[in-house]
């Protein structure tokens, strides 16, 4: 194909030398192999999009307030997986389960922050930029990057746009294409692989966006032919509620085992879940997707036991406390957290919010989540908190067996 009709194409396919700045081949992550410190750890962060109901997620079963502020929207005894101190997990989570009784799964109460705002886009950004105040034009991860020397290869995501948390003042981390590649009548595997081959004449943006063609096949080929474990096809539903689609969440943390397999340089990863803002019928659309965590992460945790691996999964808010007249729940507040892998220390932690003393009908936060990106930080990223976080140091060191070093 002659550079006029390959420049064509990718402008008409919506690939540009400005899209290809913050666009990474599987290729040039996998070439990192071999390159990090076998000592270095990996964060992997998901984020459910929409608003996760905690309450439905850790519940409260033994407080007589979740049954009266819920009615059918509440679980029945028996109806959850019991994990003790009068709290069960969704019964859509039988693998987070069995991790937690393992001691590999650590839940963090009440993860919120001062002054909650319950516009979806308005608190992602504070959670993403980690700056409650006035949330900022860079993400907690991204400063971490500008502190780590500004490769984008240490800090990748598999969702299909840079999320804000990932940029930095100086850097940015990357996107890899991913999910899967659905092909026009006509367009073959060899023909996007042909596309991608280098070009006389053209820029090097144009040849790196051009690239991108052949690592959508090859990220292809690489989820079939090692997936985390064998998936039903269910997953028609867009990855997100309040943004675009991001691959199947199994695919994308196959694609990080892959990598972390391979031992490359990257240090924190950004998968993503979404659906979960549910104002009506919520309480099985909420079991259904939380198994859409739970199958995968638990299938991830035991493939990555031993590599450094720690996971962490968060939601820009939970849900109000009282069900709404459509057995749905409405924008709240705070909610728990789940971190696991190696280093962390299972159980429950920090104070559970009470259900009756509310803040305008909203749970009251107990812990703040820059104690645990703190701890992140110190413990999976060997960085000072306090350098990323504006100061902020941390108090939250429980879940994690060991100190900094």
């Amino acid at each position: 194909m002659d550079t006029l009709t390959r420049r064509r194409f990718l402008i008409a396919s919506g690939v540009t030398a400005g899209a290809a700045a913050a666009t990474l081949g599987l290729r040039e992550i996998l070439a990192t192999s071999g390159d990090r410190d076998p000592a270095a750890k990996t964060l992997v962060l998901i984020t459910l999009y929409g608003g996760n109901d905690g309450l439905n997620t850790v519940i409260p079963h033994a407080d007589p307030a979740y049954a009266a502020a819920r009615a059918d929207l509440a679980y029945a005894p028996g109806e959850p997986l019991d994990v003790g101190d009068g709290f069960a997990l969704n019964p859509g989570m039988p693998g987070l389960h069995r991790l937690l009784g393992d001691g590999r799964l650590a839940i963090v109460h009440g993860v919120g922050y001062p002054r909650p705002n319950r516009s979806h886009f308005q608190s992602m950004d504070i959670w993403q930029t980690a700056q409650p105040g006035r949330p900022g034009t860079t993400g907690w991860l991204g400063r971490w990057l500008d502190s780590a020397g500004g490769d984008p290869r240490l800090a990748i995501s598999f969702e299909p746009v840079l999320p804000p948390l990932l940029a930095g003042a100086k850097s940015a981390g990357a996107t890899v294409p991913g999910g899967e590649l659905r092909l026009p009548a006509g367009v073959t595997p060899e023909l996007l692989s042909g596309l991608g081959a280098p070009a006389p004449g053209e820029s090097p943006a144009l040849a790196r966006a051009a690239a991108c063609f052949t690592d959508l096949v090859r990220v292809r080929d690489l989820i079939s032919s090692a997936p985390l474990e064998d998936e039903d096809d269910d997953s028609d539903a867009p990855a997100t509620a309040t943004g675009g689609a991001a691959p199947p969440l199994d695919q994308q943390l196959a694609l990080v085992a892959r990598c972390v397999e391979a031992n490359v340089a990257t240090r924190v990863y950004s998968v993503s879940l979404g659906g979960f803002d549910l104002h009506a019928d919520g309480k099985d659309a909420q079991k259904a997707l939380l198994a859409k965590l739970d199958k995968p992460l638990a299938a991830f945790a035991d493939r990555m036991a031993g590599r450094g691996v720690v996971v962490a999964v968060y939601s820009e808010f939970g849900r109000r406390v009282r069900a709404n007249a459509s057995d749905g729940t409405d924008h709240g507040t705070a909610s728990p957290m789940f971190l696991l892998g190696d280093g962390i220390r299972g159980g429950l932690h920090g104070e559970p919010p009470s259900l009756t003393d509310l803040d305008d009908g909203d749970l009251k936060h107990t812990t703040d989540f820059r104690d645990v990106y703190a701890a992140l930080l110190a413990d999976v990223l060997g960085s000072d908190p306090a350098r990323v976080l504006d100061g902020w140091s941390g108090r939250m060191r429980e879940p994690f067996v060991n100190d900094a070093s």
